[in-house]
């Protein structure tokens, strides 16, 4: 069995471990005013590290509950959201998934994304293109912005922060057929791999949140970049992705 489908295997097992916390019950607290966070965040979380750990133990761990464990020996480090969307999980809004990569020296090489509701399953190998369901996906092929239906999401800090993204999410409100808010920046980066949407923007966002997405949508034919337009790192803080041909407007956008 290769690398992505011992990880594929575990991910679809974690999956099947959150409906059945989401089916039998589970307890909400609180990181920040609009931060939540539920057990079967930390369950899962578990879960997904003891499973991976097994799988590569040299590599070191970077996940959203635990934080990062170990010292990455060999560069490689695994980027682990175990549930992305807790605040529609919490409230039973179907949209939500796990999200698992693995990064060598900085950049990822293998992710996962996986809504356990809808089972959809995302994956993507660096150099052997992602896939949606076993099947090969690629970005659409529009080539304006006004022709474009675009995803963002908003920081946990968007009640107090001077940078809100309510002033770029009206404005290219205008500029295009319409923006739609999720509330899942790993899915919404499958969404722009598999061609639902031409872009995505959002600040605020961590590497565990979206690794593994930009993988699928470099892969799947589309671009990556920072609000500067500056490659993606793990270290980047905000991230924007498109089908490539609408990239360089949405950037000026932002940017204006």
């Amino acid at each position: 069995m290769s690398l992505i489908e011992r990880v594929v295997t575990i991910v679809t097992r974690a999956g099947s471990l959150m409906v059945q916390q989401m089916e039998t019950g589970f307890s909400v607290s609180k990181k920040g005013q609009i931060d939540l966070v539920t057990d079967v965040d930390r369950t899962v979380e578990e879960f997904l590290i003891s499973e991976l750990k097994q799988v590569l133990p040299e590599a070191a761990v970077h996940a959203e509950e635990a934080g990062r464990l170990g010292d990455g020996s060999g560069d490689a480090v695994w980027y682990i959201d175990p549930l992305d969307g807790t605040t529609n999980f919490a409230h039973g809004f179907p949209y939500f998934c796990i999200s698992v990569a693995l990064a060598q020296r900085g950049e990822p090489v293998l992710g996962v994304v996986y809504n356990p509701v809808s089972q959809e399953l995302f994956q993507a190998e660096k150099g052997r293109g992602a896939q949606r369901n076993g099947i090969p996906i690629r970005v659409s092929q529009v080539d304006e912005l006004q022709d474009s239906l675009l995803v963002t999401g908003f920081p946990y800090d968007v009640k107090t922060a001077a940078d809100d993204n309510l002033e770029r999410f009206a404005r290219l409100t205008k500029a295009s057929q319409g923006v739609r808010r999720t509330g899942s920046a790993a899915l919404d980066l499958c969404n722009v791999a598999c061609g639902r949407f031409e872009g995505y923007w959002e600040r605020g966002i961590n590497a565990w949140d979206v690794a593994a997405g930009v993988l699928i949508v470099t892969e799947s034919g589309g671009m990556v970049t920072d609000y500067e337009g500056r490659p993606w790192t793990p270290q980047s803080r905000c991230v924007v992705a498109t089908n490539g041909r609408v990239h360089r407007q949405l950037l000026d956008m932002l940017q204006g």
